[in-house]
């Protein structure tokens, strides 16, 4: 994985690799995603991203990214990277106290009644 902005080379030598991403227009644009649902095989991860709106029971997966092993663990790498310059400079993100999404779902205690 390369981080944005990062040159991609070899052995630090003159000839360094470099590689050209083109963004699209549509892809520019990008697809907002608050839940991801990660599956893996030996061979791959499967990466679904979608979109959980409060009061709706039903969501569609968004987009889907499928890689091997390897990136995956690149992607990881690259993601905790990025959160720890993210937190340097802007503070811890806190993830303790969020509320756990209840999917149209209400926890009961046994025995209350649920009209």
């Amino acid at each position: 994985m390369i981080n944005q902005g990062e040159k991609m080379n070899q052995n630090n030598d003159q000839n360094a690799q470099q590689i050209n991403i083109e963004l699209g227009e549509k892809e520019a644009e990008g697809i907002y995603s608050n839940l991801a649902i990660i599956t893996h095989s030996p061979a791959e991860f499967v990466i679904d991203f979608t979109r959980v709106v409060p009061g709706v029971p039903k969501a569609r997966v968004l987009s889907r990214i499928i890689t091997t092993p390897q990136h995956a663990k690149m992607l990881m790498r690259a993601l905790k990277d990025n959160i720890d310059k993210f937190e340097s400079r802007f503070g811890e993100i806190k993830i303790d106290n969020q509320p756990t999404p209840q999917f149209g779902f209400i926890n009961t205690d046994k025995g209350e009644k649920v009209n």
